[in-house]
């Protein structure tokens, strides 16, 4: 079902029942869970790649093939103290984690991970959903860092909130370009509007070398990871942070990985279509496919000064994406 004011009327006069709405809890603590395990094994799979692309070995000890390493890694943090520094903005400090981490865990809501799009909505504005969701986290990241009365904790912050906004104009534009040749924001729409053509990552290969490139900035990853870099600021916005405050954090940031990934797959690569094999299992293995090139990145590139990032955005990426948009544009109306 698609969002109309048909619809908001319907749901506006018949309150949600309680089938209804344990069916979208259960729902909704099922892709908690999955994501939470996709995390546990990303992390698993960046420490193993990693090391075998500087020749180590990685995770081995702890369960076969250390693939429980990651799991007493989150217990270790789950069960350590919980360090408030004196002289933080003690209500603020304790409410950015939980800031940064939701807005990453309702973008999941939209992604279709399958043609029944199981336990995900099918919204009609599924894009403009996504965009104007995902950039929320930003509060919680600069609270973070400015409530940590820090700063290195503020200078993170800081740098955080200028990346965001440097990089979500050429993503966006780098979206709108795939939204015009499929003509519908929904996600769903722009997956089927594939099914039987090409896959818009071979029209729009400019549209999606920008989306990767923007998107691996706004996850402030590698080469973009002037927020938290350690050899600069120790840890950046989340420097006083421990426990399990501190795993929010990183959860964030593994859960936007693994959304980057779905939305990536979704618009520029069929999302669940492919020959042979089932729909979900192409749409992991592309999704997994972005995890890993995230991770080859994190290993061989490095560290971008904060004039050169701010440069490149601005620069470099948006005519790009804005040429695209302007060469897509008048092949859609001519064609």
């Amino acid at each position: 079902m698609t969002w109309t004011w048909s619809n908001v009327w319907h749901w506006a006069a018949h309150p949600l029942s309680w089938p209804g709405f344990v069916g979208m809890l259960v729902g909704a603590v099922l892709v908690l869970l999955l994501a939470l395990l996709v995390v546990m094994y990303s992390i698993y799979w960046q420490r193993k790649f990693i090391g075998w692309i500087q020749w180590r070995i990685g995770p081995n000890r702890v369960g076969p093939w250390g693939l429980f390493q990651t799991v007493a890694d989150v217990l270790k943090l789950l069960i350590k103290e919980d360090v408030i520094p004196t002289g933080v903005d003690r209500t603020l400090f304790l409410i950015a984690p939980i800031f940064a981490f939701v807005p990453a865990f309702l973008v999941l809501s939209i992604i279709p991970f399958s043609a029944h799009h199981v336990f995900t909505a099918n919204l009609g504005i599924g894009v403009l959903f996504y965009v104007a969701v995902s950039a929320i986290t930003i509060h919680g990241v600069m609270l973070g860092g400015w409530s940590s009365n820090n700063k290195w904790g503020l200078i993170g912050g800081m740098r955080s909130a200028a990346q965001m906004l440097s990089y979500e104009v050429p993503l966006g534009m780098s979206i709108v370009g795939v939204v015009l040749m499929a003509g519908t924001l929904n996600l769903n729409d722009i997956v089927a509007a594939q099914a039987h053509t090409l896959w818009y990552v071979i029209p729009q290969i400019v549209g999606f070398v920008v989306f990767i490139i923007a998107g691996t900035a706004e996850m402030n990853r590698t080469p973009f990871d002037l927020p938290e870099a350690e050899s600069e600021l120790v840890a950046g916005y989340h420097v006083e942070y421990s426990g399990f405050r501190f795993a929010f954090f990183m959860l964030t940031e593994y859960v936007y990985l693994l959304a980057m990934g779905g939305l990536m797959a979704t618009l520029f690569l069929g999302g669940w279509t492919g020959p042979f094999l089932p729909g979900w299992l192409w749409f992991a293995i592309k999704v997994f496919a972005f995890i890993t090139f995230q991770f080859w990145l994190q290993a061989t590139m490095p560290r971008m000064r904060q004039d050169q990032l701010m440069s490149f955005s601005w620069k470099v990426l948006l005519p790009l994406a804005m040429a695209n948009l302007v060469i897509t544009a008048v092949v859609k109306a001519l064609v």
